[in-house]
């Protein structure tokens, strides 16, 4: 890749071209960006989250947990079970807060009060 092509931030795209104003733009979905400035998924991931189960344990990204009540699925017929072991989670900044995927269930968000730390 060229020193003049940067890969844009939002599709990541490696096709991110210079408009001559310091700024950037990609060919593929028409975004325009500063590379001097940090975008928002930077800053979440540099932050320090601290995330906290229903036991106040501290969670991290790659923790396995288990879900500590039955959790009604929107859409599906069946709850996620009390007792559900989730591996290797991914913790994010929002409303539900850890991202993962559960076998039978797919991939998900769900809010650290209801997991403890396996």
């Amino acid at each position: 890749m060229p020193d003049t092509m940067k890969s844009c931030p939002q599709c990541e795209s490696p096709y991110g071209y210079p408009m001559g104003n310091g700024l950037f733009a990609c060919p593929e979905c028409g975004h325009e960006w500063n590379p001097e400035e940090k975008t928002k998924t930077e800053e979440v991931q540099n932050s320090e989250i601290t995330i906290k189960d229903a036991n106040g344990n501290t969670l991290e990204d790659g923790d396995d947990v288990i879900v500590v009540k039955d959790l009604p699925v929107k859409g599906y017929p069946k709850p996620i079970k009390s007792g559900t072991k989730v591996k290797n989670i991914r913790l994010t900044d929002g409303d539900h807060n850890i991202d993962c995927k559960i076998k039978g269930f797919g991939a998900m968000g769900l809010k650290s009060e209801f997991v403890k730390k396996a």
